[in-house]
């Protein structure tokens, strides 16, 4: 069962709950879900007007246009499925 929760009017499908020192709490197609700064370390010092400013962009991700950063609902679901790798090019390391 998907809830949709209304907002001045308008369907909200994506919301966040809760911002703490540990991470962010999100409402996604009527499923709660904790993203800990220890997998989304890029989150922890963006401003929280952009935390908070969050959409769906599509029927399977959501996104934060003010942060540029993406994300796949599956990956919030199965995050095991979802390792951080750093994927690094030959521009990184640059002789002296």
């Amino acid at each position: 069962m998907q809830t949709v929760l209304k907002n001045n009017s308008a369907n909200t499908l994506v919301s966040v709950l809760m911002i703490n020192a540990q991470g962010i709490m999100l409402s996604v197609l009527g499923c709660d879900y904790f993203l800990s700064y220890n997998r989304i370390p890029w989150m922890q010092d963006a401003p929280v007007r952009s935390v908070l400013n969050v959409q769906m962009s599509g029927p399977e991700s959501i996104e934060w246009p003010d942060l540029d950063v993406d994300l796949e609902i599956d990956s919030l679901r199965h995050p095991e499925r979802y390792p951080l790798v750093i994927k690094r090019n030959a521009l990184d390391f640059v002789g002296v």
